[in-house]
């Protein structure tokens, strides 16, 4: 069954509606969809790697576009809906312990989340909610989505074909891998804060 959703993703990758939905999926991650945009990221490079930097470009702005819409509802919507979805990841008695420690040290969170496995949603929800500077917010977002997008797209466009076959071959573990590092930047989610 991994095998079929595996090859199903990689021709869905080739179609072309994919720029749209690695853009939706790119921007609803950024505030509340759960699944990162590598998982069609990823077989779109490998699919067609002349596209690298394309496929990186639509990621880091629908990235970041997806960010200020988690900004917004902190901001704007923290009792209705902001709350709920730090509730969902289990991060609603956090925020008034971080709020003014993130005020301060914010932006450096937001680039970590960014570049990493981390749940970026949180982050962004919480820059909203406590303030962070908007400047800020939007430079850290931009170079942080930008560093992990081009990075992952220039890997997949150099070590393409040789990564492609390590990924065919090593399938079942490779997603065992990627549900453990998933569950696990949740688990640090609602542990670390």
């Amino acid at each position: 069954m991994l095998r079929r959703l595996y090859d199903f993703t990689m021709s869905l990758a080739a179609t072309r509606h994919a720029e749209k939905g690695l853009a939706g999926v790119s921007f609803v991650e950024s505030s509340v969809f759960p699944i990162p945009p590598d998982v069609l990221l990823i077989p779109m490079v490998l699919a067609e790697r002349a596209k690298w930097l394309r496929y990186a470009f639509i990621c880091t702005l629908a990235s970041v576009a997806g960010a200020l819409l988690g900004y917004a509802i902190g901001a704007f919507l923290y009792e209705t809906l902001g709350e709920p979805i730090l509730r969902f990841y289990g991060q609603k008695d956090a925020f008034q312990r971080v709020a003014e420690w993130y005020n301060r040290w914010g932006g450096w969170g937001v680039l970590f989340a960014a570049v990493t496995p981390f749940p970026y949603k949180v982050l962004t929800i919480f820059s909203g909610a406590t303030g962070l500077n908007l400047p800020v917010f939007i430079a850290v977002s931009i170079v942080g989505r930008g560093l992990r997008f081009y990075l992952v797209s220039w890997l997949l466009y150099h070590f393409g074909p040789p990564i492609r076959i390590f990924i065919e071959k090593n399938l079942g573990l490779l997603f065992t891998l990627f549900m453990v590092l998933l569950v696990g930047g949740f688990a640090a989610v609602r542990y670390v804060f």
